[in-house]
């Protein structure tokens, strides 16, 4: 090789080396904005509401804090459930506040944030009506539910083992208590929380079943992409809320919209 071409190739590796783009770090991008975008369905009391045209709920309160640990400011918008895990997977928001429960199909897609609450399925009936005491009364029901939720696959996993149930899918969960309230349904299935929450505030329409609950418990947890870039942001999102569960924050936000302040893993679930 002569020395003409050595030149040659070093400039050319440079020019390579130059043109290179750095390594993309989504948190860092976040903080050089001064904003993280969200994404959440503003229907889904007690984590998240409008009231009177301004959002609210469980969800915010917790975000709120954890943006503030970020130093940035929250942009909440309010989008409708089916559309918040393809819009993530496209980048249109950076993270789902909307509570995401967790499952080992959506694991292999997603990284997930460590949980902040219980996910586990209940049902509600309506108090005019005695049919549905316990879980396994829905057998031969017409049940209501949160279309493309996690809670929705696992009744119907559950209702197959009953023999046969006829599910309902509702855009929102208000939705599917109105018709419930009206009598166009037997019962309604969603988490846990949710659940109680509408029975404190409506005891004299709606009552859980004896027990409330059924299947394996789940958590609820803040989705983002799951990628190389996006692992510094799920990284201090997660410390953001270890810190919240050591100086209380946690517990007290959880008490105000939940009433109690159920022990929570302080790891990401596997499964």
């Amino acid at each position: 090789m002569t020395l003409t071409t050595l030149k040659g190739a070093l400039l050319g590796m440079t020019i390579l080396g130059l043109a290179t783009p750095a390594l993309a770090d989504q948190l860092a991008d976040i903080k050089a904005a001064g904003k993280i975008v969200t994404a959440t369905d503003m229907h889904y009391a007690p984590f998240d509401m409008l009231n009177n045209g301004t959002y609210e709920g469980m969800t915010k309160d917790l975000f709120d804090e954890v943006s503030k640990e970020l130093g940035v400011e929250p942009v909440y918008q309010d989008i409708p459930w089916p559309a918040e895990l393809p819009g993530l997977e496209v980048g249109k928001f950076d993270i789902i506040i909307a509570p995401v429960t967790v499952t080992p199909e959506r694991i292999e897609r997603y990284a997930f944030g460590l949980p902040i609450a219980d996910a586990t399925v209940g049902l509600v009936r309506a108090v005019s009506s005695d049919a549905v005491q316990k879980p396994e009364d829905i057998a031969g029901k017409t049940v209501g539910v949160q279309q493309g939720t996690a809670q929705f696959k696992q009744l119907e996993a559950y209702g197959a083992s009953l023999g046969e149930v006829s599910i309902k899918e509702y855009g929102t969960t208000d939705e599917a208590y109105a018709d419930l309230a009206a009598g166009r349904l037997d019962a309604v299935a969603g988490s846990s929380p949710n659940l109680a929450y509408l029975v404190k505030n409506r005891p004299e329409t709606f009552v859980q079943t004896d027990p409330a609950t059924f299947g394996e418990p789940k958590y609820f947890a803040w989705a983002m992409q799951k990628d190389e870039d996006s692992a510094s942001l799920v990284e201090a999102v997660n410390a953001a809320i270890l810190k919240m569960h050591d100086d209380g924050r946690m517990a007290a936000i959880q008490e105000k919209w939940l009433g109690v302040a159920p022990d929570l893993p302080r790891e990401v679930p596997t499964e």
